[in-house]
């Protein structure tokens, strides 16, 4: 997680200086606050997550409540109100939401379950992946650096996540 730590503080610095300099414009100045709050408790819940002991008797109950907290950040940002002129990357937020939620669940049932299921593991590693990935894929846009498929369509390329 701390790739995807530094790529987001990189990204949202970048991103923030980029919509700073679109303006005052009140819409698109809520965007990078409601951006930059995301990113900054996104980065607080993985520097928590991966401060926990794991030979702490309460580490799996810890990093599920951080987990559920990152569910909500992710939810949170589902539901941010993007600018009009970036209205076609609300889907891709949806998708991480939505990958996000999957992966939490996934995390739950394989720790709360009497037994560790690999495949449960793999595939909560993956959901989060693919969360992650969009959140990345749409701070890429937003810097205008994105030079993989069309995300006009909601879907991003899955290409580097193997798929189980």
């Amino acid at each position: 997680m701390k790739n995807k730590k530094a790529s987001l503080m990189a990204g949202i610095l970048i991103v923030s200086a980029l919509l700073t300099g679109c303006g005052a414009d009140p819409e698109i100045t809520q965007f990078k606050n409601d951006l930059d709050s995301f990113c900054e408790k996104v980065a607080e819940l993985d520097e928590a997550i991966n401060a926990i002991d794991a030979e702490d008797e309460n580490a799996t109950s810890l990093a599920l409540g951080y987990l559920d907290k990152l569910d909500v950040e992710f939810q949170n940002f589902a539901e941010m109100d993007f600018p009009e002129e970036y209205d076609y990357l609300e889907s891709l937020a949806d998708e991480a939401g939505a990958y996000m939620t999957e992966s939490v669940t996934s995390y739950h049932s394989l720790y709360e379950s009497d037994e560790y299921d690999e495949d449960t593991a793999t595939y909560a590693r993956e959901t989060s992946a693919r969360a992650f990935k969009r959140v990345q894929v749409i701070l890429d846009v937003l810097q205008g650096e994105y030079t993989g498929e069309d995300t006009s369509s909601g879907n991003a390329d899955d290409s580097d996540v193997s798929q189980g």
